[in-house]
């Protein structure tokens, strides 16, 4: 065995490089990328193995590294060299030596089934690389064969010991098959031959499972067997008895996650719904659930409510239309929608005491889209049952909207408050849409609440029951046309009559009435009621957003109606200007309010006030902006050139002018052509000058807008090259200090690759150098920063195809970037910033799957990286995971966070609760 000529392959694998790839060096390399503290080492250790794995002497040194003396480690290496040499290059395989191949591998996967588990996991994925070049017409019946050859009584191996190994050869088959880079022809072939084989696997699986004598750890794997299986497609009648036994696994703690892993992959698949009794069947089976649901939820058991609700939420959101069709059914289904229900309005807040109600608001909408998609007939029987539904779903919304008690609020982290605001922005997505089903009867169901709240004098109300019933209000009357609704008349009457004791009630008062701004236009008389408040609001920075925005609303949208109040709003304006209560932001949102005001005065009024604002305020000439013609802003435009003359090393000027011409740019956006050239001439001066975020931001807003027309492209594109070369500079000599710049950068270089790509052909452009950065920009610590990054690397990835430059970066230098997100992900990163890092996994996976394919699995190898908490098992799982994964966005981030937490030793805890 140990003479080279002998190995399969070895022959016809090509010239060997001049490099000494013998059993010893490997061995020396291995413990060098192990053990040898020097980065530089491991790294060359690294790139020195990879090139071994792929050699002809590959075929000999892999046999004699899985030696019964070898450590596991080593013994790994030669496995994974093993399957590199299978599954990259099969064609140099003589066809005489498949069945030498195949035995010497059974004959490993016999020994190891009593060793090292990492090392068995590899020899069997192997196996399954050969197996599945093989079918269907060299190995016709390899899933059978697998079986029956691991049955045999005479193996030196213990009973367990071969079942274990059989099952995790059976459990990477179709994980092996979902990965593999079989020729599109071929996959069919073989996806074919494997739902044929089916019928060797699952008998042997239900026995299993069914046998009371089989102990936790076989169960498992069957378990998880099954699950891998059924992402085949495989029929779900074939399924049945399977998802049975593990429903009643379910009971068993050791068994409850792959138990719902194997039930949600089954009832997800996407041909499912076509066995409808089957899916029949299943319903009693997750309605017996809810006694174990309710159990769990009053132990406060997070794990095991999310389990269950997960399963119901996949068999009424993929298969709802399915299930309504059989109406003589409608009371199981009915049943199956109530137990959704409770698992929306589940006690506690989320994200911290629950973190289950989330997963049910898409079902929702599955729902109702399936209700309305029926002929009428059938719908109006259908809107008689679910109407009461779906005005209950209202009422547990707007009850899991409440903010918590001030003082538990105040123990919430950043995080938690940021995935409560998201939640809660979810929640307004789901109201809005609710709508269609429910129409106006909703809003007068809101208004009856909120008056009944308001005017009783029975008991106090809450601040937090008043604010939600408003936030319901607010998140319809933002997209939908209240304008002829008989509530809101009453409810602009009871907007004056709540007690507002603190910030978020307040804000939410704001965000109403600014939502109302339309209607108040149509009902003039009821300005009165209401903007007092928003203007006693403007004082406090607390509400700075909100009650600035709700004033530019109402004067954009009412200004012909409001003179009668001019003089107060200006008033009010300048006063807290003056006391600079806001920030610059809100302070041109404000100025924005007073250009909409001012704009429907006579002349002589507006030149008054024009004179009293823009005075003390340079950033003020925006006003401009807003309601003239191109004409008057290049006159204006003289004017700033002169003030840069004298301030443009005055960072504070720089920034005002590129303030107001980014609102010039968004007011006039076509008509702003004729002054495009001098613009990029002047940002370029400006930036060469004092390198300024807010200059990077008009340079975006130009590209948006202008790269794309042919006669604006090449002042854009000398702009674009001239603050893309003096930022590399500024990263050349430490960026660290300029994290707002960096945002910045990243966001325009996604804008030009989302708008014109073209940018990154030009032959000045240093491709290399900002990817490079960007990579860099990754391990910021400011959050935004690395979301810009995040958003600048899923704008190139799907790139690497159209445009050339990009293409051979991500070739060359595409590992570095996935071992920066895999670092992120291992704990280098904040948990909230999870989803962008699982956005760039998912652009490689879907546009550069091939080479992703092989990253990862070199990038994982390192033991400790990407954190020392990690199994080889645990990393090979997230590997295999992610790369079946290139259709579902969700899954990705659900599969990130779940290695997130592994990584940094949270899994199971309840430090969970952040998800």
């Amino acid at each position: 065995m140990e003479r080279r000529e002998e190995q399969p392959g070895a022959a016809g694998a090509g010239a060997a490089p001049a490099l000494d790839f013998t059993v010893e060096n490997v061995e020396k390399a291995l413990h060098q990328l192990y053990y040898d503290p020097n980065i530089e080492n491991k790294n060359l250790a690294q790139k020195w193995l990879m090139q071994a794995q792929v050699s002809p002497q590959a075929w000999h040194f892999s046999w004699q590294l899985l030696q019964p003396d070898k450590v596991p480690e080593i013994q790994y290496f030669g496995a994974s060299a093993l399957h590199i040499k299978i599954s990259r290059y099969w064609s140099d395989i003589p066809t005489d030596q498949y069945e030498s191949l195949k035995a010497q591998l059974f004959t490993q996967i016999t020994h190891f089934a009593s060793g090292s588990k990492i090392v068995l996991t590899r020899l069997c994925v192997a196996l399954a690389s050969l197996a599945l070049s093989m079918m269907p017409d060299a190995w016709p019946c390899a899933v059978a064969d697998m079986v029956r050859l691991f049955q045999a009584e005479d193996s030196p191996v213990d009973g367990q010991g071969r079942c274990l190994a059989l099952l995790e050869l059976l459990t990477v088959l179709p994980e092996e098959f979902q990965t593999s880079r079989l020729p599109q022809y071929r996959k069919g072939l073989v996806r074919a031959s494997l739902a044929v084989e089916c019928g060797a696997v699952f008998p042997l699986l239900e026995q299993l499972l069914q046998q009371p004598s089989s102990p936790s750890c076989v169960r498992q794997k069957v378990l998880k067997c099954f699950s891998s299986w059924v992402q085949l497609e495989v029929p779900l009648q074939d399924c049945e008895a399977l998802i049975q036994a593990a429903f009643a696994a379910l009971q068993d703690s050791e068994l409850f996650d792959s138990s719902v892993e194997a039930i949600v992959n089954a009832i997800s698949q996407p041909d499912a719904q076509r066995y409808v009794n089957t899916l029949l069947k299943l319903i009693p089976l997750v309605l017996g659930l809810q006694d174990q649901l309710r159990q769990a939820v009053q132990n406060g058991d997070m794990e095991t409510s999310h389990g269950i609700c997960r399963i119901a939420v996949a068999l009424g959101e993929n298969h709802s239309r399915a299930l309504l069709d059989q109406v003589e059914h409608w009371q199981s289904f009915l049943a199956l929608v109530n137990m959704i229900m409770f698992c929306t309005g589940i006690p506690g807040h989320y994200p911290v005491n629950e973190t289950t109600s989330s997963l049910t608001l898409t079902f929702w909408y599955t729902l109702q889209d399936d209700i309305l998609s029926f002929e009428a007939e059938k719908q109006a029987v259908y809107q008689q049952v679910y109407r009461p539904v779906y005005f209950q779903l209202v009422d547990v919304l707007l009850h899991k909207a409440q903010f918590p008690s001030d003082e538990e609020y105040g123990f919430w982290s950043s995080d938690e408050k940021e995935q409560f605001r998201i939640y809660r922005v979810d929640i307004s997505d789901t109201l809005m849409y609710v709508y269609e089903m429910l129409g106006a009867e909703l809003l007068s169901n809101l208004y009856d609440k909120l008056g009944r709240l308001l005017t009783s004098s029975e008991e106090p109300y809450s601040w937090q029951h008043t604010e939600a019933l408003l936030y319901g209000f607010q998140s319809i009357a933002e997209t939908i046309d209240v304008n002829y609704s008989d509530v809101v008349p009453g409810l602009i009457g009871l907007i004056p009559r709540i007690s507002i004791s603190n910030v978020q009630l307040a804000d939410t008062v704001m965000f109403t009435i600014g939502a109302l701004s339309e209607w108040l236009a149509d009902h003039p008389v009821m300005i009165n009621s209401v903007l007092p408040l928003v203007l006693h609001a403007l004082g406090n920075p607390e509400l700075s957003v909100s009650s600035v925005s709700t004033l530019k609303k109402i004067c954009r949208e009412c200004k012909y109606d409001l003179p009668p109040y001019a003089a107060n709003i200006v008033a009010v304006s300048q006063d807290v200007l003056m006391k600079q209560i806001h920030k610059t932001s809100q302070c041109m949102w404000l100025m924005q309010a007073l250009g909409f005001l001012l704009s429907a005065l006579q002349v002589e009024e507006i030149l008054k006030n024009l004179h009293s604002l823009i005075s003390p305020y340079i950033q003020q000439l925006e006003k401009l902006a807003e309601e003239i013609v191109v004409v008057v802003l290049q006159q204006v435009f003289q004017l700033i050139q002169k003030v840069l003359s004298k301030w443009l090393n005055d960072a504070q000027v720089v920034e005002a002018v590129c303030a107001i011409f980014e609102k010039s740019v968004k007011t006039l956006l076509d008509d702003f052509a004729p002054m495009v050239p001098q613009l990029c001439e002047m940002l370029g001066r400006m930036y060469s000058t004092i390198p300024q975020a807010s200059a990077l931001d008009l340079t975006r807003q130009l590209v948006h807008i202008f790269a794309h027309e042919p006669a604006h492209f090449p002042p854009i594109e000398a702009l674009f090259l001239l603050v893309t070369s003096i930022t590399l500079t500024l990263f050349q000599q430490g960026p660290r200090d300029h994290p707002d710049i960096v945002d910045s950068f990243m966001q325009l270089l996604a804008q030009a690759l989302k708008r014109k790509p073209d940018l990154f052909l030009c032959e000045r452009l240093d491709v290399k150098a900002v990817f490079q950065c960007a990579v860099l920009a990754l391990k910021f610590p400011e959050a935004p920063t690395v979301k810009a990054s995040c958003g600048f690397f899923t704008e190139l990835l799907p790139r690497c195809g159209e445009v050339e430059p990009v293409g051979k970066v991500v070739q060359e230098d595409g590992r570095v970037l996935l071992v920066a997100v895999l670092e992120a992900i291992g704990g280098q990163a904040s948990r909230s910033l999870m989803d962008c890092f699982a956005d760039i996994l998912f652009a490689l996976n879907k546009h550069c799957f091939s080479l992703l394919s092989m990253w990862i699995k070199e990038a994982l190898q390192p033991p400790g990286f990407p954190s020392a908490r990690l199994s080889p098992e645990q990393k090979d799982t997230f590997s295999q995971q992610i790369l079946r994964e290139r259709v579902n966005k969700r899954r990705v981030k659900e599969m990130v966070k779940e290695f997130t937490l592994l990584c940094r030793g949270l899994h199971g805890t309840d430090y969970t609760a952040d998800y």
